[in-house]
């Protein structure tokens, strides 16, 4: 596991985890300015940690749990913030909150359950992580600049991100019956 954690790849999601505080604290303050520099810098770190992991043969079970983590953590607090702030309805930060508790929960427990170990994101889950950063971005874009046009792309991506939610929530319940179906009949039954 130590060494897991010593990978490059590993080191910049550890390093975007590091970022998330300083955002939330940029957008309290609204400094937004800074708040968008440091949500583009966690941004490109992704970007990074993932081309690195594949470039560098580095990919690790850890950075398979650990990156999406970090994704997450960081868009829940941003949408849970910017609703505090009055910059996103509470109705949408209420979905992207319900949804990821669930799938954590639901995952958790058939991870302690059963042999299943597949959790990767579906196309539409990792649509939604898509149409969640472009809303961050937004939102904190059309505090630096104003326009009908950013003003826009703020609300196509609530409007994306809530159908995104809802979809990618009930592909993720058919694909965990399909996983499980997968499985050995032993390893199901036994989880009884």
């Amino acid at each position: 596991m130590i060494s897991q954690l010593r990978t490059v790849a590993n080191q910049l999601t550890l390093l975007r985890l590091i970022f998330i505080p300083f955002v939330i604290i940029n957008v309290l303050d609204q400094n937004y300015g800074w708040a968008l520099a440091l949500f583009i810098g966690a941004g490109l770190s992704d970007a990074l940690d993932g081309f690195l992991a594949r470039w560098l043969k580095q990919q690790t079970l850890l950075g398979q749990y650990l990156d999406p983590i970090a994704d997450k953590l960081l868009l829940s607090s941003l949408f849970l913030v910017l609703s505090f702030m009055h910059d996103v309805p509470w109705k949408y930060t209420v979905i992207v909150f319900s949804r990821d508790i669930s799938i954590l929960a639901i995952s958790a427990v058939l991870y302690a359950t059963t042999e299943l170990r597949n959790f990767s994101p579906s196309i539409f889950g990792k649509m939604n992580t898509v149409s969640q950063v472009a809303t961050v971005f937004f939102v904190l874009l059309g505090h630096v600049v104003h326009s009908e046009f950013v003003s826009g792309a703020r609300r196509l991506g609530l409007w994306l991100t809530f159908t995104f939610t809802i979809l990618s929530a009930l592909h993720y319940i058919v694909l965990v019956n399909q996983r499980l179906r997968a499985l050995p009949q032993k390893a199901v039954s036994s989880s009884h």
